[in-house]
């Protein structure tokens, strides 16, 4: 791992004070562009066909935009950190301060949709048929595609953790190997949930239960994609010796979301698909 500390020995603090950055600003921009797409996107039924394709057209330009933004501003850190050395333990310490409130940040949003699911399920409405779920949506099987989706979630929980535990003991193999299975694992995870979002009978815009449905188990998916990304970029790192037996906080924040990403699918599938789909949540 190439650290250079004499660059940073003439700092009277442990602190790391960042140049000018256009990123910061970039990223606002191209969120806000990739919002404004999205929310055209779901109104699409308001404008014509041309205007549907203008839509579609900037929702994905701002994304590109985005990833490619994204991309380069953490080269930017990488460089500081591993080639510049300017990541002193104090700056480590507050990334993964950040990180842990930012996983806080995370829980309320997820808590959010939690919270509805029990609103409507546990009082519904007249207005869905006084059921839960709603008049015409029938009842999700727990032992089908989210059962297997638990499984290969939580084993790749275990290999990542295994992952992790091997590069402390210095044994890079090991390490390259159960992260590129937990990868593999993050890959499956997404096919298997895209396929079953492909033979469910209802959508987003059916009723609420669709809304909340495919709110609650798309905004995880969508976490999934970005947590499968992260791992990749750890993966990369160690082969090019950018993390050590002891240097390797990047893969500590990703193996921090990546659990949890498991323990949200975990509340997620016990409540949606195994309580929400049983016989006596409507007694």
């Amino acid at each position: 791992m190439l650290r250079n500390r004499n660059l940073v020995k003439h700092e009277r603090h442990p602190f790391h004070l960042v140049d000018p950055s256009p990123w910061p600003i970039m990223t606002g921009g191209a969120l806000l562009a990739l919002a404004l797409g999205f929310i055209s996107a779901f109104c699409r039924d308001h404008f014509n066909q041309c205007e549907q394709s203008v839509n579609y057209f900037g929702f994905y330009i701002s994304l590109i935009i985005l990833i490619l933004v994204l991309s380069r501003w953490f080269k930017d850190i990488i460089i500081e950190s591993t080639f510049e050395g300017h990541h002193t333990r104090k700056v480590q310490e507050n990334v993964l301060l950040g990180m842990k409130l930012f996983i806080v940040s995370e829980v309320m949003f997820f808590f959010s949709f939690f919270w509805a699911y029990f609103h409507f399920s546990l009082t519904p409405s007249i207005f869905t048929g006084g059921i839960w779920p709603c008049f015409g949506i029938p009842k999700l099987d727990p032992l089908a595609v989210p059962f297997l989706n638990t499984v290969i979630l939580l084993s790749s929980g275990f290999s990542v953790t295994y992952s992790h535990k091997s590069l402390q003991s210095n044994n890079r193999k090991d390490a390259l190997s159960w992260l590129g299975y937990t990868i593999f694992l993050g890959m499956v995870f997404t096919v298997l949930q895209g396929y079953e979002y492909s033979v469910l009978p209802f959508n987003i815009d059916t009723n609420v239960y669709g809304s909340i449905f495919y709110m609650i188990t798309g905004f995880h998916g969508f976490h999934v994609i970005v947590g499968t990304i992260m791992l990749f970029v750890c993966l990369v790192r160690i082969k090019k010796y950018h993390n050590s037996n002891k240097y390797h906080v990047g893969f500590i924040c990703a193996l921090w979301y990546w659990h949890f990403v498991d323990i949200v699918w975990l509340g997620l599938y016990l409540i949606v698909y195994i309580w929400g789909g049983s016989d006596w949540i409507n007694d």
